[in-house]
């Protein structure tokens, strides 16, 4: 089952954490977080499972800035989460998909327990502007049956800003 908009307010600040929260963003069954100012790509054109990758910083300026198809960018949210009891779920905003922009290749699905900010791995079809802070994708809660074992010593909790593959 999904939480309702109503059911994410009447949790937020106990088992649902968002931070800053701002009852404005929250939609009948989810709630919208933002784009951060910061962007990472890797340096190489060939990516290796097995090793570290480069990566470089980009901070996207006031006026904007491009995306460019065939390259992933890694973003996050400016939004911190935690969530106890529910399994937590990020999506796209439809405007946002709407322009070709995907906010995440595989990795939409989130752990009971997880905290941190989310990591957006975003690709598009065709150039597109892109500015820091626009509503960028929705997280929304399934209920998970007990007992379960929460999310506490993954190598992405607790994550302070953009997590490349590890």
């Amino acid at each position: 089952m999904i939480l309702s908009g109503l059911e994410i307010k009447n949790h937020i600040g106990r088992q649902i954490i968002i931070e800053p929260f701002d009852p404005a963003r929250l939609n009948p069954n989810s709630y919208n977080l933002s784009l951060h100012d910061e962007l990472l790509t890797y340096t190489e054109r060939e990516l290796d499972m097995k090793r570290a990758t480069g990566t470089q910083k980009i901070l996207i300026p006031p006026e904007g800035f491009v995306l460019q198809p065939g390259k992933l960018y890694l973003g996050r949210t400016e939004e911190y989460t935690r969530t106890e009891g529910y399994i937590p779920m990020l999506e796209g905003r439809s405007s946002i998909g709407r322009l070709g922009i995907c906010i995440h290749v595989t990795a939409g699905f989130g752990d009971v327990g997880f905290a941190g900010y989310w990591t957006l791995e975003l690709f598009c079809v065709q150039p597109v502007r892109i500015y820091a802070g626009v509503q960028i994708a929705q997280i929304y809660y399934h209920t998970i049956s007990e007992p379960y074992e929460r999310y506490t010593k993954g190598k992405y909790q607790n994550n302070k800003g953009i997590q490349p593959s590890m």
